[in-house]
């Protein structure tokens, strides 16, 4: 597996991004990384001939503010409403010792204000992954997966949160190989988040 194509693929999405919200305004430039989250998860997914997959994921989420780009279409939401960039690894202690490595790219919307001390929100997107696991839901190792969840954070300060989250997954191949079955992970996931 190459990973030079995604890599080059995260660099060019991130400064497109930039790009477009980093510099909105010459006379108030605007900061284009609005901030950063370090989490970690465990997942549980139902394999039909093995036991069942516990993938323990570290993910480190680059957060931009779309907003910007928003406003220039006359939107001015009160909440939330970020662009993520997720890098993620996982391991793997069942049904084998494996890994997982692959690139989320997701959206964030908040519920509540940005001022408030406690933000709910949901998060969604699509991504890219590869695993070492062999499984008869997979006819490949290169798949595609689809998130969906509710996260909550905390404020302990102005620039500072606990983070927590529950995510759905479902990963497949796009149909490129059979079988496609998919495998339907539940996550629980924690960490903390800083805004610069």
């Amino acid at each position: 597996m190459n990973f030079k194509i995604p890599a080059c693929l995260i660099l060019l999405v991130s400064l497109v991004v930039c790009a477009q919200s980093g510099f909105a305004d010459e006379a108030e430039p605007k900061k284009c990384l609005k901030g950063i989250e370090v989490l970690t998860g465990f997942g549980s997914a139902k394999l039909r001939d093995k036991a069942t997959y516990h993938p323990i994921t570290f993910y480190l989420d680059l957060d931009f503010d779309l907003k910007p780009q928003l406003e220039k279409i006359n939107f001015n939401p009160p909440v939330m409403f970020d662009f993520v960039l997720e890098p993620f690894a996982s391991y793997s202690y069942q049904p084998d010792n494996n890994a997982e490595i692959g690139n989320n790219f997701l959206i964030k919307i908040g519920f509540v204000p940005e001022t408030w001390k406690l933000q709910p929100y949901f998060k969604g997107g699509v991504g890219f992954i590869y695993i070492t696991q062999h499984t008869r839901e997979q006819g490949t190792q290169f798949n595609f997966n689809e998130y969906a969840g509710l996260g909550l954070h905390y404020f302990l300060n102005k620039r500072t949160a606990i983070t927590a989250e529950y995510r759905y997954r479902h990963l497949s191949n796009a149909s490129i190989k059979s079988p496609n079955r998919g495998i339907d992970t539940n996550y629980g996931i924690v960490g903390v988040s800083h805004l610069f």
